[in-house]
């Protein structure tokens, strides 16, 4: 058995569309979505095609994958927590992007505070949302979401960025 130092099972840029590639190129923030539905129960989704839109009401608008378990469980509730991820957040980010395994689901391992919106990584910058609405877009799910709340730490920690298929400071 060997350790590569990147994926092996990685898709090699020149196989990739220029779409794909340009879209890699983007520093982008990571956040995690997660939701408490019904028939299913807590859902989460990392995501890094994320973004926030100033105004009265506030609204963030994030890319996913239509047939992922959380937007059914955004569909069921109504309303999700988006949590900014920080640089000490790479095997979570992976777990919840379905790159790690995730023995007993999703949220058994590490801490959780449990809120009326979804699960959320405890002291990290969060906000909670009401779903306003969605449709598609490229091959993803353009979601559309009302910020009802936000939680900001006093002292915010490094972000953790996604930049060609890498995790950076």
């Amino acid at each position: 058995m060997s350790i590569h130092a990147s994926d092996p099972f990685a898709t090699p840029d020149e196989l990739k569309s220029p779409i794909r590639r340009l879209r890699g190129r983007l520093p982008s923030g990571v956040t995690l979505w997660t939701a408490t539905g019904t028939r299913r129960g807590e859902q989460g989704l990392t995501v890094s095609s994320t973004l926030v839109a100033d105004g009265d009401p506030g609204r963030v608008f994030g890319l996913i994958d239509e047939e992922s378990d959380l937007w059914e469980a955004l569909e069921e509730s109504g309303r999700f927590a988006v949590a900014l991820l920080e640089s000490a957040d790479r095997q979570l980010a992976d777990r919840f992007a379905g790159l790690l395994p995730a023995p007993g689901g999703l949220f058994a391992t590490g801490d959780w505070e449990r809120t009326d919106f979804g699960p959320v990584p405890p002291g990290h910058t969060w906000a909670a949302c009401r779903l306003a609405g969605a449709e598609p877009k490229g091959w993803s799910l353009l979601v559309e979401a009302v910020i009802e709340r936000i939680t900001l730490p006093d002292a915010p920690a490094e972000p953790l960025i996604h930049e060609r298929g890498r995790y950076r400071r």
